[in-house]
C-alpha cells in the first residue's frame, strides 16, 4: 500500500515511522537499517564525540541511499563542532531537542536543511513553530530518557499539539506497536516517533545486557526522576536508589550533579552495567519481549497500522 501525507513528504519516506535518535543505541546500522526498510533512521549524537559522529554519518551514507537524520540533544557539549560537522556531511535532516529551537534552526535552515524540533507541550511547539522549524515531535510523559517537566501524557499532549500549531506532528511516548501508531495519528499526528521498540533490536549499538532489561520489565518498573536536574525516566535499579534516597533527604542540587558523575549513562546502557548504571528506557518497554532485527520491527509496526486501519476495532 502506498501511503502518502506532510510527514512522507516532508522527509522523503514511504512510512511515517522516525526512529528516535537515542544516546547509546543510535547509531550508523539501526539508522540504516531503519530506513532502508521505509522509515527514517536517526542517528544519536548526545553520545558522540564530534569526530564519531562524522564517522557515523559517513558510513550511514555507505549503508543506505535513504533519507537519514541526525538528533542533537542541546543542552550536550561540542554542539558548535557537530553543527558543522552535519552541514559539511551534507545531512538534509536534523532533530534537535532539550533546549531552545531558536539557537541552530535559522543556519540549518540557511544551507536547505529540514529541522525538527521535540516539545514536550503546546506552548513549546508553538516556539519551534515561531522559531521556524519545519515539524514538531511531540514527546508526552510515557516516554524515556529525558522528558518534560509538565508530566503530559501523549493521549492528552498530541490533540493540545495539533490544535496548536499549523506544522506537522509527529507523536512520540509509549508508541511501539502499529495499533498504538494509528491511535496516534487519529488524535492528530502524521507520524509517530518510536524509541525503545528500537532499542529492543539486533542493530541497536547498546550492550545486551541493557537490552535484555528493556524486554524483561514490567508496567511500573520505569520512573521519571532526577527531576532537579533534567527529568530522565529509567529502569529501577541500584542507581535509582541512590537517586531516590538522596531526593527523599532533599539533597542539594550539586550533590545530584555529583551522584550522576559522568557517564552514568554510558555504562549502563553501552557498557551493561545494570546496577550502578543509567537505564533510560520507556514505559512501553512493559509491552516488549523480543529482540528483532529493526526492518522487521519497522515492517511489522507497519503491518498492524494497516491492518488496524481496516479493523480499529477490537470485534
Amino acid at each position: 500500500m502506498m501511503f502518502s501525507n506532510r510527514i512522507t513528504q516532508l522527509f522523503g519516506i514511504e512510512k511515517p515511522i522516525v526512529q528516535a535518535g537515542m544516546i547509546w543505541a543510535s547509531g550508523w546500522r539501526l539508522a540504516s537499517a531503519v530506513s532502508n526498510a521505509g522509515g527514517l533512521g536517526v542517528l544519536g549524537s548526545g553520545s558522540m564525540y564530534p569526530e564519531v559522529l562524522r564517522e557515523h554519518i559517513k558510513k550511514c551514507k555507505a549503508a543506505t541511499t535513504k533519507p537519514f537524520a541526525v538528533n542533537v540533544p542541546l543542552l550536550y557539549p561540542d554542539l558548535d563542532q557537530h553543527i558543522n560537522i552535519i552541514i559539511e556531511e551534507g545531512v538534509k535532516i536534523v532533530f534537535t531537542s532539550a533546549g531552545n529551537p531558536k539557537t541552530y534552526t535559522a543556519k540549518l535552515k540557511e544551507q536547505g536543511i529540514t529541522v525538527v524540533h521535540v516539545v514536550s507541550s503546546s506552548k513549546f511547539a508553538l516556539k519551534a513553530q515561531e522559531a521556524g522549524c519545519d515539524a514538531v515531535v511531540a514527546e508526552g510523559f510515557e516516554a524515556g530518557g529525558h522528558n518534560g517537566r509538565e508530566e503530559t501524557t501523549t493521549l492528552v499532549l498530541i490533540p493540545a499539539v495539533r490544535k496548536a500549531v499549523h506544522i506537522p506532528v509527529i507523536a512520540a511516548g509509549g508508541i511501539a506497536t502499529g495499533r498504538q501508531m494509528l491511535a496516534a495519528m487519529v488524535l492528530g499526528a502524521d507520524g509517530v516517533q518510536i524509541g525503545s521498540r528500537y532499542v529492543a533490536s539486533e542493530e541497536a549499538s547498546s550492550h545486551t545486557n541493557f537490552k535484555q532489561a528493556v524486554i524483561k520489565s514490567n508496567e511500573g518498573d520505569t520512573v521519571l526522576t532526577l527531576k532537579q536536574l533534567a527529568p530522565v525516566r529509567l529502569i529501577k535499579n541500584e542507581f535509582y536508589k541512590q537517586v531516590q534516597e538522596a531526593e527523599q533527604r532533599g539533597a542539594a542540587k550539586e550533590e545530584m550533579q555529583q551522584l550522576l558523575g559522568r557517564a552514568r549513562a554510558k555504562k549502563g546502557m553501552f557498557e551493561g552495567n545494570l546496577q550502578e548504571g543509567e537505564l533510560e528506557i520507556g514505559q512501553v518497554s512493559a509491552l516488549l519481549d523480543d529482540i528483532l532485527p529493526a526492518a522487521t520491527i519497522t515492517q511489522n509496526i507497519w503491518q498492524e497500522f494497516l491492518n488496524a486501519l481496516q479493523n480499529p476495532l477490537h470485534t
